[in-house]
């Protein structure tokens, strides 16, 4: 039973092993180039498993501590697991202990296969979907490992790498812009970005953008 869900959530979290273990990579050189030893990147993608927290945490963990702050950062950068959460209810009953892990170790990634895919009639959802968490978390801390290692004997500039996430987020609006027909919500979401930058200035808009935008998509969606 084991055997076959692994081998049926193998071939779909392939395409994701490419890019966790760039981005994981990257990380791993972010905070080695700030002097962190390899064991808090291992550890915190353990533990953590939330890349874009993860890469947001290298600055927490380097200003003065501020736990309010951070609470609330974290609450706002993965407040879409909230909702990831709730259409997995179904999902996640009759898991057993499995679902303790689901839980935690759900991600975009994840969660879009776990959502979309369906396993064959011989293989077991609950293993298949355990499977496909475990290897995605894999690839993470394997990339965040390598890179933190390879930060020991390769010495290079890394000004600029912290700017992978902002890539990749951008690579992700721009591939929702073309699947979607309505644009409202990522016009909203960049309205109220750009308003807070300016009220707020740069070191402190996220957190009102985030509730901003939580907002006004609510707002909206109440009126249809």
């Amino acid at each position: 039973m084991k055997q076959n869900a692994f081998r049926a959530a193998l071939p779909h979290t392939i395409p994701i092993a490419v890019g966790f273990l760039f981005l994981g990579m990257s990380y791993g050189f972010l905070m080695r180039s700030k002097g962190f030893s390899v064991f808090y990147p291992m550890l915190m993608s353990f533990f953590i498993f939330a890349g874009s927290m993860e890469f947001v945490t290298v600055n927490l963990l380097l200003s003065a501590f501020d736990p309010v702050r951070g609470f609330f950062l974290a609450l706002m950068v993965n407040a879409r697991h909230l909702f990831y959460g709730i259409s997995m209810l179904d999902k996640y009953k009759n898991m057993g202990w499995k679902k303790f892990y689901l839980i935690f170790g759900m991600c975009d990634e994840s969660f879009t296969i776990n959502c979309s895919v369906t396993p064959p009639p011989e293989v077991d959802r609950g293993w298949f979907m355990f499977f496909v968490t475990l290897l995605n978390q894999i690839y993470w801390v394997s990339g965040a490992t390598l890179g933190a290692l390879l930060g020991y004997v390769i010495r290079f500039d890394t000004k600029g790498i912290e700017f992978v996430m902002t890539a990749l987020f951008i690579v992700m609006f721009l591939n929702q812009w073309e699947e979607r027909k309505d644009h409202r919500p990522a016009l909203t979401g960049i309205g109220c970005s750009l308003l807070c930058l300016l009220v707020f200035g740069s070191e402190r808009f996220i957190l009102p953008a985030m509730a901003l935008i939580i907002l006004c998509v609510t707002y909206s969606r109440k009126q249809r």
